[in-house]
């Protein structure tokens, strides 16, 4: 696995910059072989009674990313394989466990359960969005059309947002989201609408972002939606980065091997899986950059 010397320096081309991020959790587990052995009643209460084991789970090892400005980056991989906790670090919700993440300006996190109040109507939450992102009232009524717009809610923007359905509720929050006109984005799984309308008008408005200098990560299991939206393809499993390349080869690696594993090759998956991985170019950064970071120890 060859490897790329990336000098960085936050005043320059870069969004983001991963430095050797780990992430790992302690975590209770309730595997206790010697107990387990025991069978009955006596043997189910002390599973019960008895302090859990705590175990390490790493939910992503050791990766080096570059995001320049203008990419739109995808994020692809099985359930657990680290998708979602890579958008933590990146966002700042969550420290690393080790290495440090930089980026050039506060990034957006735009999840499926960002937290609205559903008991309130749509309109009473895109002002209550827009102002915790910092806008203020005039800001507001400035970009309130356009929100509706993208959303495409049309005059269900004044009805309950309990009354949604999940993909009108996920439309209103991108809406919200990239009013803000945020620098980096993130998106996580909340494009995966089934609207095609609504694809297309998401997939411009991030097309507007990138423009203005900016990037996008987003993590779908849409694969169609990451070849439709995005620059440039990662590929996590397991905590291991396996494939960072262009979206429809990347993609294609990924069907190629999630087929495999679907019908129980698991040796041909393996060697897709390895295969991809030594093909890899890993990242390496010389120097630390300075600005807005997250870091672990």
């Amino acid at each position: 696995m060859g490897a790329i010397d990336y000098p960085v320096f936050l005043e320059g081309p870069p969004c983001v910059v991963i430095d050797r991020v780990q992430m790992t959790y302690r975590v209770a587990s309730s595997d206790d072989r010697a107990t387990a052995s025991r069978p009955g009643l006596k043997g189910a209460l002390r599973r019960v009674l008895r302090k859990p084991n705590m175990v390490t789970v790493n939910a992503l090892k050791e990766i080096s990313l570059v995001v320049e400005r203008g990419e739109s980056v995808g994020i692809i991989g099985r359930n657990g394989s680290g998708k979602s906790t890579l958008m933590r670090l990146i966002s700042g919700q969550e420290a690393p466990t080790h290495g440090a993440v930089y980026a050039s300006s506060t990034p957006i996190l735009l999840g499926v359960n960002a937290a609205l109040q559903p008991d309130l109507s749509g309109d009473q939450n895109v002002v209550l969005g827009c102002l915790a992102m910092g806008m203020n009232m005039d800001q507001v009524n400035e970009q309130f059309d356009k929100i509706v717009e993208l959303s495409g809610l049309d005059s269900a923007i004044y009805l309950p947002m309990k009354s949604y359905s999940s993909g009108m509720s996920s439309r209103l929050r991108f809406a919200i989201a990239a009013a803000v006109n945020p620098e980096i984005l993130l998106v996580d799984e909340a494009l995966n609408t089934g609207d095609a309308q609504f694809g297309s008008r998401s997939k411009a408005r991030m097309n507007e972002l990138r423009a203005q200098a900016g990037c996008v990560f987003i993590v779908s299991h849409s694969l169609d939606t990451i070849r439709d939206m995005c620059t440039r393809v990662i590929w996590l499993d397991k905590g291991d980065l396996i494939m960072d390349g262009p979206p429809i080869e990347t993609t294609q690696a990924y069907q190629e091997f999630s087929v495999h594993l679907s019908k129980g090759n698991n040796m041909s998956a393996r060697r897709i899986r390895e295969e991809a991985r030594s093909n890899l170019v890993a990242t390496r950064i010389l120097e630390r950059a300075s600005g807005r970071r997250t870091e672990g120890r």
